[in-house]
């Protein structure tokens, strides 16, 4: 079954947090961590990664933090998960545009259909936005 990874989970959980704290109110990673007992080195990581992508602008000082850089409605899901993992794809094979990544790739039944459902995962995490997980 598709199943995300923790890095993800804990962008998404962080990501969540931080919309919800608003645009005047920056959340540390301290906060975050704290908040939801994630190991805060991991989520410092992925912080740097959502604000190296400009999907988080960090706010310096003591009250300082991150926020986010563009509105909910308009951050992909897609967008996160790629910002911290990079593109993955549920074979090896991918989007089918470089054969030689799979050894079986001429004789696979299964590169087909999942290359289907890999197009109708990424069309549906590009079209939900931040905002319809507040």
């Amino acid at each position: 079954m598709f199943k995300l990874s923790k890095k993800v989970e804990y962008g998404l959980i962080a990501m969540k947090h931080i919309a919800l704290g608003g645009e005047k109110s920056p959340c540390s990673a301290k906060e975050i961590a704290s908040h939801y007992k994630i190991p805060y080195d991991l989520l410092s990581k992925i912080l740097q990664k959502l604000k190296k992508q400009n999907l988080l602008s960090s706010v310096q000082g003591t009250n300082g933090g991150y926020v986010l850089s563009e509105k909910p409605k308009n951050i992909s899901l897609a967008t996160i998960f790629n910002a911290i993992e990079g593109f993955e794809y549920i074979l090896d094979c991918g989007t089918g545009e470089d054969p030689n990544l799979c050894k079986l790739y001429d004789t696979c039944v299964l590169s087909a259909p999942l290359q289907k459902i890999q197009r109708q995962l990424n069309i549906y995490f590009n079209s939900t936005k931040l905002s319809e997980i507040l």
